[in-house]
């Protein structure tokens, strides 16, 4: 069943919901610590982490796929939210310099045409943020948060669309070690559960922070390789010795 609308929200007001979004955000952070001037995109249901990461940019929108649903954001001001067509975003080429996919990832139909359209926006250099449920993890095992929903994957499997969609991981993170539990010994132990995590280098997070930046020098060249070896196409000629052969020389 796809997630809605409602339903993110109203996880995201619990007091788990509060928790991951705490500690989710503290890893953002620590790639983003300072977006200023910059503009930003959150893709799929980011308007919990982008509430915070909005301070001091450029400008920052909202984009929600058409089959979740949307809600008005940032509450009380004039509306910088859309509903759209995760593959087929209604921005021009290469006009976003961060973009932030929260909920988005594991439930698209066509993940590569997805992180190709992120491609598409994402100016020279510029960087995208995926939180995706670990695979691995007790979060993708249990439908009863948003993180238990779609398809999670491997740390092979992001590798491997990042690179086909011309992106280079240049950072690896982790969180949610705190078991996805409504009890107050878990939530008030979240930090914990957070730090021990971070210091073994626990296998069973619940999700990926992945920071990956766009390529832009292989479509050019892979464009003039193309035409390169159209020029080249083998000839046959005969070797000097035979022209000279056939003039007498």
């Amino acid at each position: 069943m796809d997630l809605d609308v409602v339903d993110l929200k109203s996880f995201y007001a619990t007091p788990l919901g509060t928790v991951a979004q705490r500690m989710i955000l503290r890893g953002i952070q620590r790639r983003w610590d300072n977006l200023s001037g910059l503009a930003l995109m959150g893709l799929g249901y980011a308007v919990p982490y982008l509430d915070v990461l909005r301070e001091g940019t450029e400008r920052t929108i909202a984009f929600m796929p058409a089959r979740q649903g949307v809600v008005a954001w940032p509450a009380g001001q004039l509306s910088a939210a859309s509903l759209v067509e995760a593959t087929d975003l209604p921005l021009r080429d290469s006009v976003m310099d961060r973009v932030l996919l929260v909920h988005a990832l594991e439930t698209s139909d066509d993940p590569a045409a997805l992180m190709n359209e992120v491609w598409r926006i994402l100016a020279p250099g510029g960087h995208v943020m995926i939180v995706v449920p670990n695979r691995r993890g007790p979060w993708a095992r249990l439908d009863t948060t948003p993180f238990g929903h779609g398809q999670p994957f491997s740390r092979r499997q992001l590798t491997a669309l990042l690179r086909r969609a011309l992106f280079t991981p240049s950072h690896w993170g982790e969180a949610l070690w705190v078991p996805p539990i409504q009890r107050r010994f878990f939530l008030r132990s979240a930090s914990a559960w957070e730090r021990l995590g971070h210091a073994l280098s626990l296998p069973f997070s619940g999700i990926y922070l992945i920071e990956a930046t766009k390529q832009v020098y292989r479509p050019a060249l892979t464009g003039k390789a193309s035409r390169v070896r159209g020029l080249l196409q083998p000839i046959l000629v005969p070797s000097g010795n035979a022209v000279g052969r056939e003039r007498g020389e």
